[in-house]
């Protein structure tokens, strides 16, 4: 009889254990997060996608990590992410490339059941929670630095994102704040769009203009070195320069004397949230409206802690 026992016993725990694996494997939720460029070809982007990548791996859930080809690219988002729903996920963490243009996907993906944060960028849907930094602040810190080591109404500029994102207008619109409140004279705000070549190019323009320059704010660190380039070309080496995202690169360029400073955000705290947060939802639970993932201020003194 014990030997009865004992293979019915070992039977038992070998269905369990079936059973289990199973049921495990039936529930991983299928979490697809929507970025709005390649990480291989921006330092922000990429820590978003470790982010991303290693909250999923310690939750246990599918990651369907997709990024047009390059940043900009609203059509080819677009037809990536509509292409992923239609296959069918639990969840959407996106960071779309136009807020207005993603607004109509948006509704129908949680019409049909398919719960949507935004990350890094809001979109203009009612009700969607927003993970992601608080631009105008962080924005309005860098005018402030600059307002705090350049004498009352020297020339200053401003280098935008690409102006149909959020994310542009609140930087932008928290630096022309920051610079009213402080005096100084605001002659040149112009896209850049992100792109290191094209804050290198623009640059060049606005300081032919304005050759009195004092201080530029770029919108995000690759402008900001493209700015720091012509300013080098110019032989201008005495004009301030913050940038916003405290890559590795800028970092660098910080400790090397370049670039001033830069606005840190935590793009990996995006990745890692986003796909927290919308496990959530997928799984029947609410969260905050807003979910702010916090900016500080980096100069040569804490420069180090971002290479």
């Amino acid at each position: 009889m014990s030997k009865l026992f004992k293979l019915l016993g070992a039977f038992t725990a070998s269905v369990f254990l079936l059973l289990s694996i199973t049921t495990s494997v039936s529930a991983e939720k299928k979490i697809l997060f929507s970025i709005k460029g390649p990480g291989s070809g921006n330092p922000f982007w990429a820590s978003v996608t470790k982010g991303a990548e290693e909250e999923a791996a310690k939750l246990g859930v599918k990651l369907i990590l997709i990024a047009p080809p390059q940043e900009g690219d609203v059509q080819a988002q677009i037809n990536q992410v509509e292409d992923q729903l239609a296959k069918g996920v639990d969840a959407l963490a996106l960071a779309p490339g136009d807020p207005n243009a993603f607004a109509p996907i948006v509704d129908d993906a949680i019409k049909s059941g398919v719960p949507v944060v935004f990350v890094d960028t809001k979109g203009i849907n009612e009700g969607v929670t927003f993970i992601g930094t608080n631009n105008m602040n962080g924005a309005e810190l860098a005018a402030k630095f600059i307002c705090d080591k350049t004498p009352k109404g020297s020339d200053v500029a401003i280098l935008t994102g690409i102006e149909s994102q959020s994310t542009a207008l609140l930087r932008r619109d928290g630096a022309i704040k920051g610079f009213k409140n402080c005096g100084l004279n605001l002659v040149a705000t112009q896209t850049a769009e992100w792109d290191t070549a094209k804050g290198r190019s623009v640059t060049e323009s606005i300081i032919l203009k304005n050759p009195n320059i004092k201080a530029i704010f770029a919108s995000n660190d690759n402008m900001g070195l493209g700015a720091m380039q012509a300013l080098k070309d110019a032989d201008m080496n005495d004009v301030i320069v913050v940038g916003f995202d405290a890559t590795p690169d800028a970092a660098t360029s910080i400790l090397k004397g370049e670039m001033t400073a830069t606005i840190a955000q935590f793009s990996y705290n995006m990745g890692a949230y986003g796909v927290k947060y919308a496990l959530e939802l997928a799984n029947g639970g609410s969260i905050d409206p807003n979910i702010d993932t916090g900016t500080q201020l980096v100069t040569t003194e804490n420069a180090n802690d971002f290479k």
